[in-house]
């Protein structure tokens, strides 16, 4: 993804990460993802490669209480 520093609006982190558009201010406003205003929301493509660094194996199912990932092992 690396390809020099970029600020991306909304609809762009939407695609980057996956996520619905909703879900995306969510982690904005609960301070999981540094953005800034210029105009719109826009987020840096460095901060989503860190965001993604640094949540390595963590669930996001509750903003307010983000914890370790528990994989289920079946079988």
């Amino acid at each position: 993804m690396t390809q020099g520093n970029k600020l991306h609006p909304i609809s762009e982190v939407v695609k980057i990460l996956g996520v619905s558009r909703n879900d995306a201010y969510d982690l904005v406003n609960h301070g999981h993802l540094q953005a800034l205003k210029l105009g719109r929301l826009k987020v840096s493509t460095f901060e989503l490669e860190d965001f993604m660094k640094r949540n390595v194996n963590k669930d996001f199912t509750d903003l307010n209480n983000v914890k370790p990932l528990e994989l289920e092992v079946n079988g």
